[in-house]
This record gives C-alpha cells, structure tokens and sequence, in this order.
C-alpha cells in the first residue's frame, strides 16, 4: 500500500510543478523534453546492477519500452491539441476516465475479482473522478469535429498504463523495474530532443536556463511515479483494478487539495460531491472484501 500511495504523491507533485509552469512561464514542451531525460537518469541511477547494453537489447521487454515512449510523446501533443481546440475540463476528464481501460483489461484478461460491492466502487469512483475534474471556469463547449482528439488522449492514456501492467507482469523482472521505467523515458527523451531540433532549425524555439530548470524539477517526480506504480501492482493483496482505481482517484483528490491550499482554486458542488463519492467509493474498493 506504501508504494501506492507514493506514486499518487508523486504523480500529485507533477500537477504541483505543471501549475508553477504557468507562473514562471516556462516553456512546457522544453521542459517535458527534459524532463524525460532526468527521469530516465533516475531510473539508472536506481538500478543497482551494471548497465549492459547488450543485455538491455536482448532484454524482452525492449520493445513495449520503445511502443510506451511513442506513445508519451504522441499523446502529449494530443492532450496539447486537445486543451487548444476543446478546453482543459474536456482534456482532464478524458485523461483520467482513461483509468476505465486498465481496470477492465485486469478484469477480463487477469480475471480478477469483481463482486458486486467492488464494481460499485468503481463505478463510483469514475463517476468521482469526472465531477472532481469538471472545472466550473472553463466554458469552452466540444463542437463534433474535436471529439476525434479527447477520444484518442483517452484511449491512449488507458492503453499507456494497460501496456505497463501487462510488460511487468509478464516480461519484467523485480529487478529490472529501475531500468524498464528509464528505457521509456529515453525512447521518450530522444523523440522530444528530436522535435525540439526540428523547432530550433526552424527558429520556432529557442533553448532557455528556466525551461531546464522546469524539466528538472518534473523529471524526478515523473519517474517515480512511473517506478512506483509498478511497485504497487506487484504488491500482495492488491489487484491491478483496484491498483488503477485507487490510484487514479488518488491524484485527483491530492491534485484537487493542493489546488485548494497553494493556488486558491474554487471548488464547485459538482466538485464537492465528487469527492464525496470518491471518499465513499474508496471504502468499498478498499475496505469490503469482494462478495
């Protein structure tokens, strides 16, 4: 349970660093670009053993690492197109209802328990989930045309985590966690650096201290909230469903009190019922043994 609250803290601490963008006015893309590689510094520095190349290489898992880098770096972009064309309410809800998918694969494909007080819960929690994401501020209205892109940040969201459960519990060994998590980092890392080249031939952007300093600070709390999570589904007595839930709903509710006490964020009664329901749905989840 340890490990499952340390990656809702710090996937929380991200949300935290993201809202300082705005403030100092950093540069996201830049930023997130290095962050993946600080966070895949992490994952070295945290593998105990020698690193061996060629042992990486012939590794089973090397290709899901490289498949989960694209994917991070494709469905950024995406969650960026989406805020542009649709709004920041309609790109958190489609982020975090994305915990669907990974609860259902666990269900189906791990058969997993699923007694009626438990898919309450989850049904609950989702519900949570996208009254406490709704933001009372932004009013900007989906038109048909943009749902394309809030149903891709969605599917690919929920395919990310589906991906890492699958790749550790099926190929990745206990001790290779630190290097599994860096891997998907510098697939990432090296497909951002690449754009950022792309940009700066074209004099699209332009290379500053702060926005390093942001992808620093973002870095390490990325990655542990990566090597973490994995942590957590290898925990006894803790299925992937539950793992996902708890996790997902987590963030949201520690995202949503950070907002309240470091930003002044005003919370709607939607909001307030969300996390009411969350509270509720927790107790099933965690607390009452599948009937």
């Amino acid at each position: 349970m340890i490990y499952l609250f340390l990656s809702i803290l710090a996937s929380s601490i991200i949300f935290l660093v993201f809202k300082l963008f705005d403030t100092f006015k950093i540069d996201t893309f830049q930023a997130i670009v290095v962050n993946y590689l600080i966070a895949a510094a992490s994952g070295f520095i945290a593998y105990k053993n020698p690193v061996d190349p060629d042992q990486i290489l012939a590794a089973s898992w090397l290709p899901g690492t490289l498949f989960l880098g694209v994917l991070f770096i494709v469905i950024f972009n995406l969650m960026a197109i989406t805020t542009q064309r649709s709004g920041l309410s309609v790109v958190s809800v489609a982020t975090k209802m994305s915990v669907v998918i990974p609860i259902l694969f666990g269900l189906i494909y791990y058969k997993e328990a699923s007694g009626f007080l438990k898919i309450t819960g989850i049904i609950m929690a989702l519900v949570a989930v996208y009254l406490v994401s709704i933001k009372k501020e932004d009013k900007t209205q989906t038109v048909p045309k943009n749902l394309l892109f809030p149903i891709l940040v969605f599917l690919g969201s929920g395919i990310i985590d589906t991906s890492i459960k699958f790749l550790e519990d099926t190929y990745v060994a206990e001790s290779e966690i630190p290097v599994f998590s860096a891997l998907i980092f510098t697939t990432a890392f090296c497909l951002g650096i690449l754009a950022l080249i792309y940009q700066a031939l074209r004099g699209k952007t332009r290379l500053a201290l702060k926005n390093i300093l942001g992808g620093i600070a973002l870095g390490v709390p990325n990655y542990f909230s990566i090597y973490f999570l994995v942590r957590a589904l290898r925990a006894p007595g803790l299925d992937s469903s539950t793992v996902f839930t708890l996790n997902n709903m987590g963030i949201v509710m520690l995202a949503t009190l950070i907002g309240l006490l470091f930003f002044e964020e005003r919370l709607s009664r939607k909001n307030w019922l969300g996390i009411s329901l969350a509270l509720f749905s927790i107790v099933l989840i965690a607390l009452i043994k599948s009937s």
